[in-house]
Parts: C-alpha cells; structure tokens; sequence
C-alpha cells in the first residue's frame, strides 16, 4: 500500500468493537472497527468481517452476531484481541461474559451490546459486508467509546503500527 493511501486510511477514525459469534456451544469473538450505522428506519449496522476469520464462517453459517461496543474503561479487552490469545478459537474463556436474551456472547466489559441478525451480505474485497437488523440492545452504562486514534495500531486490512 503506497505511503500516503496507508497514511490517510490510518486518519479515518473508527470505533472499537468486538464481534462476539455463537455456533452450537461455540462462542468466539474478534476485534472490529469496520463497523457502522448504515440506516435509521429500520435501524441497520453494517460490519466488514475478512473472509479468512473464524467469525466470518460463523456469521455466514449463523446469519447472527454481537457488537460490543469497548468504552476507554475496557481498552483491556481490545488489548486482549490484539494479542495472541485472542486469535484462539475458544478465546471468550478468559473474558467475562454471558449469553444475552438471543444466546449471544455479550462481554460484561462492553459499555453496551447490539445483538443482530444478518439481512443481507455483500462481497467487499477480501472481506464480506454484513447487513444487520438489531433485535436486541444491552447497555451497561455511561463510558467513552474507544476509538482507533486511541491506540498505537490501526487496522487498514492489516494492523499497522502508528508512527
């Protein structure tokens, strides 16, 4: 990627969030920040899931998935999927968490939770762009959302450090 389409890609500002997925009694969860309101009636999220993750096999199987929202008080948890560990597949076991009222992994750190169902999904490069009605929301409470320009990475299709 040239210099300066890296540069002006790593100024875009993007939250931090972790998709959390259930297939069976499979739970797992990835770090995201291509995640995005795309309408107000109905209300619908889009997130961009890389094709070769875990989660996107899941979402595709599942058509459903969580998105957590990490506040600055939880910059441990997206600490936690940046690291090794959290490529695992079973890497919910050391986080706190519990199923919500549709049987999804809702990690107890999040400043909130939208629990979706996928209505539509479009091919994006290398990564597919799910569509989502919420059918349930989780709000634990007042935080700032985390966002990109808050750690020393970015994600632009690969994670690159900050100068």
């Amino acid at each position: 990627m040239r210099p300066e389409l890296l540069s002006a890609l790593a100024a875009l500002t993007t939250g931090i969030y972790v998709l959390t997925v259930r297939e069976g009694e499979r739970r797992h969860g990835m770090s995201s920040s291509w995640a995005t309101q795309v309408s107000g009636d109905p209300p619908l999220l889009g997130v961009a899931v890389d094709r070769a993750h875990l989660t996107h096999g899941v979402i595709e199987r599942t058509r459903r998935f969580a998105l957590n929202v990490v506040g600055a008080k939880a910059k441990h948890v997206e600490d936690y999927f940046y690291s090794a560990a959290g490529a695992r597949p079973d890497n919910l076991a050391p986080l706190a968490w519990e199923d919500g009222p549709t049987g999804l992994p809702l990690l107890l750190d999040a400043m909130a939770a939208l629990e979706c169902h996928v209505v539509t999904a479009h091919g994006a490069g290398s990564h597919t762009l799910f569509v989502a009605a919420i059918e349930h929301v989780t709000w634990r409470g007042a935080d700032r959302p985390l966002t990109s320009q808050d750690l020393e990475y970015v994600y632009v299709g690969g994670v690159v450090k900050r100068s």
